[in-house]
């Protein structure tokens, strides 16, 4: 069975293209990119290759075939740039995140991947995986999705082998499992109080990554329901999550994994980025 899996690209990248930077630190073409570009577009690699090829060379290592890309309406270069350098053994779809009139931003993630499921009525029944397109997941971690024989899943990344700088990493959402690994809650933006007591006894504090697997009858429902966050006014996927799991328990399994995830979420990132892609990607062939 092919895999399925749905990447989001669909956001206005606002931290990147609103973040600083030298100039003399970063090239001026590549700081043209985070400006203009989708952040998967951004070339980084090597032969000005952008980092979505790399996770796309990761995502055919784990064995997906069938993918979606959830691009915005305001940037066509995903698409184009894969319409003139396809990746042998992918078939690239696309669903377009369309900006509501009125609203500045798209909807939110959890829109994004009813977009993306609306264009694949035949996955009805199935299971696919689900992630973000700034984030380098690893082969290993992207079969644990597509192999799990859970119908819903996430990688619970340990919180200390992510190599981020502690304020940063203070705010990426907690997870909370019960006794069995299933996900109880996930906690965005958690209080010192609240990563107390997510805290496994070993001192494991999981974050998700967004990367998720779903089966398509039990998410879509819940992505067509979910709520706008009364303050960011979008719909949420960690909400649309709670809701699934709150109407069926022990249904989105959570597997621990330490290991870093390199992730362009601003322009400071952009060489931390590019030097971990020259030193364990140069040897492979696209």
């Amino acid at each position: 069975m092919k895999g399925k899996l749905v990447i989001l690209a669909g956001g206005v990248s606002s931290r990147m293209k609103n973040s600083v930077v030298s100039n003399n630190q970063v090239d001026s073409k590549i700081i043209e990119d985070a400006e203009k570009k989708s952040k998967g577009m951004i070339r980084i690699g090597k032969d000005e290759r952008p980092f979505l090829d790399y996770l796309l060379f990761n995502v055919r290592q784990a064995g997906y075939e069938d993918i979606v890309i959830v691009i915005s309406e305001r940037d066509s270069t995903i698409k184009e740039h894969y319409s003139n350098h396809s990746i042998e053994g992918l078939n690239i779809s696309y669903a377009i995140q369309m900006i509501p009139v009125g609203r500045e931003k798209p909807l939110g993630t959890a829109d994004a991947l009813h977009q993306a499921l609306k264009l694949k009525p035949d996955w009805k029944g199935a299971s696919f995986t689900m992630c973000n397109s700034d984030n380098l997941y690893s082969v290993n971690a992207l079969k644990l999705m597509l192999e799990s024989k859970h119908l819903n899943a996430m990688i619970d990344y340990d919180r200390d082998g992510l190599e981020v700088e502690k304020e940063r990493i203070e705010k990426f959402a907690v997870t909370k499992k019960d006794d069995e690994g299933f996900l109880l809650d996930i906690i965005e933006k958690p209080t010192e109080e609240e990563i107390k007591t997510v805290k496994g006894k070993n001192g494991f504090i999981g974050v998700s990554m967004n990367l998720f697997r779903f089966n398509y009858d039990m998410i879509f429902p819940f992505l067509e329901t979910v709520p706008l966050h009364p303050l960011r006014q979008e719909k949420e996927l960690p909400a649309a999550v709670k809701l699934m799991i709150a109407e069926n328990p022990k249904s989105l399994f959570c597997y621990p994994l330490r290991e870093h995830v390199p992730d362009l979420t601003s322009k400071s990132d952009i060489l931390t980025v590019k030097k971990y892609l020259e030193i364990h990607y140069h040897n492979y062939s696209f």
